[in-house]
């Protein structure tokens, strides 16, 4: 069978995707407290839109497969720790863990040394659109490539599966052509319980056409910081908004709210993986910050595919 050919402008598409979605509901997100202090320090002195570790991390990750030409998990860690700047909005769990890797501790010890179990929350899954991409051409190796480097900071059980989950949706996005290909990829997906039912419900609204509420959405799948109350959500909001403009996505998340930069980041990384850049706003990419950085990682990681 001949290895499938992706485009470089989908591969484009989805990091400059998951980095627009990001900075563009980063000023909506939490609280009123997390609003004003992102009003503060959410554009660059230049005026451009600046991201948050979602992004960081996303591109943390591509790099070290662009480098490593697989999941290398202490190559990982140290380019997290390295990264790690608060001003970026890292949660303080995660402020902790990486400068326990930054002191030198194992991350298979620090991804423990906040939480017992390890995180449930989403951000092994708001960075795994690189291991879609990566290893589309390679699906029998996606899932344990995208728990692989989920559990450097989130060894818990769910926070892994979440970013099976994401990386399995990348990589079924790619398929532009197959318009039901996304939720064929998490049908054929062996989900846990509280996936299984949130997905249940999402797969209903999509296969009946129901557009569902922002009300609804939050009710049903969740709009937090869990992998279990976020992912199903993403993934649900990209292939319903699969066909049309990423302005109708946007504002679908805006009225969502909750974790939202990481939700944003997460559906358009998607979106973009399918429509590719050519479909990103042009007005918002020349407002965000490292455009040309994050074109760069891009394209050298579609090299790395190649």
């Amino acid at each position: 069978m001949p290895q499938m050919v992706i485009a470089r402008e989908r591969f484009e598409g989805c990091l400059l995707g998951l980095a627009l979605g990001d900075a563009m509901l980063a000023p909506y997100e939490g609280g009123w407290l997390e609003r004003l202090l992102w009003r503060c320090i959410g554009t660059t002195r230049a005026g451009e839109m600046r991201w948050t570790d979602d992004t960081q991390m996303a591109l943390d990750l591509a790099q070290s497969l662009v480098e490593r030409g697989e999941v290398d998990g202490d190559h990982l860690a140290q380019r997290f720790a390295r990264s790690y700047r608060w001003s970026r909005g890292y949660g303080p769990a995660a402020g902790r863990m990486l400068r326990r890797i930054a002191r030198g501790q194992p991350w298979q010890q620090a991804n423990r040394s906040v939480y017992r179990e390890g995180s449930f929350g989403n951000g092994g899954a708001m960075r795994a659109p690189m291991i879609g991409l990566f290893y589309a051409v390679r699906p029998q190796e996606l899932g344990k490539a995208a728990a692989a480097q989920a559990q450097v900071t989130h060894a818990h059980p769910e926070g892994i599966e979440g970013a099976v989950l994401i990386a399995t949706a990348t990589a079924a996005a790619l398929q532009a052509a197959a318009p039901k290909a996304v939720s064929a990829a998490i049908d054929a997906c062996q989900l846990s319980a509280p996936f299984a039912e949130r997905w249940q419900i999402a797969r209903g609204w999509l296969a009946a056409g129901r557009e569902a509420t922002p009300r609804e959405v939050k009710a049903q799948l969740g709009n937090g910081m869990a992998a279990v109350q976020s992912c199903i959500t993403a993934i649900y909001l990209a292939a319903r908004w699969q066909a049309a403009p990423f302005a109708d996505l946007r504002a679908f998340l805006v009225e969502l709210g909750g974790d939202a930069d990481t939700l944003g980041a997460m559906a358009a990384a998607i979106w973009g993986a399918r429509n590719g850049i050519a479909s990103l706003p042009s007005d918002g990419l020349a407002r965000l910050e490292q455009r040309e950085q994050l074109l760069a990682v891009a394209r050298a990681l579609h090299a790395r595919c190649a």
